[in-house]
């Protein structure tokens, strides 16, 4: 089965809804700062942005302030032609833990991710309705070990759920995730080694111990 290309239909969306004369509201749901950033340099360009940083996934609460504050400094120093702001959603890990139950010991990037994506995206769905935004998508498919066809197949179904544009996307083509690391670097971000929440974490760390790593800082997003 031929799969969709995300990135082309993000581009006729461009073309068709957005203009100087009209410059449509996206709810951006973010993982982190760093996949974020190729992300809001390159929509802010047509649309403004509210950043939702609802991650309940990410593990421990530290960690979750820092990826927070890294996620306001960017905000806060990126140039953008449109306006960009940020509504950080409440910090509920025990609904991750729940969604994840019995899917404790599946491989990252499974049927555990796929269940996290939804419960992050569903969030961003209800919140696009209640604030009236004209469409809302996730940072997360700039990362080459996400799973964009899954992600935004979750993404339809749920504005069609909720009664909401899902803009579609694939943010690591045409050099997304490789700006994202530029910017990065530019912006000095944390980059954060494992994806965010406790397994993954756990994933990580059994990797380098097999590998005899020493623990590369780069973003697992």
């Amino acid at each position: 089965m031929n799969q969709k290309n995300y990135q082309r239909e993000l581009e006729n969306f461009i073309k068709e809804n957005c203009s100087e004369s009209r410059v449509p509201r996206l709810l951006l749901h973010s993982c982190c700062a760093p996949c974020s950033s190729y992300v809001l340099e390159y929509l802010s360009q047509y649309f403004e942005i509210t950043v939702f940083y609802y991650n309940p996934n990410i593990s421990p609460r530290e960690e979750y302030e820092k990826r927070v504050e890294e996620q306001r400094r960017l905000i806060e120093a990126l140039p953008a032609k449109h306006p960009i702001r940020l509504e950080v959603g409440v910090y509920d890990p025990e609904r991750f833990y729940a969604m994840a139950k019995g899917l404790e010991d599946v491989q990252e990037g499974g049927e555990r991710c796929f269940r996290c994506y939804r419960l992050r995206l569903e969030e961003a769905a209800k919140m696009a309705v209640q604030g009236e935004y004209d469409c809302f998508t996730t940072t997360l498919t700039i990362s080459p070990l996400k799973n964009a066809q899954k992600l935004n197949a979750i993404g339809e179904e749920l504005g069609e759920i909720y009664h909401v544009r899902h803009l579609p996307s694939d943010f690591k083509k045409k050099n997304g995730y490789k700006r994202s690391v530029e910017l990065s670097a530019e912006y000095g971000l944390y980059r954060q080694n494992y994806c965010g929440c406790v397994y993954s974490r756990m994933e990580q760390e059994k990797r380098q111990k097999d590998a005899g790593e020493t623990g590369a800082n780069t973003c697992e997003k």
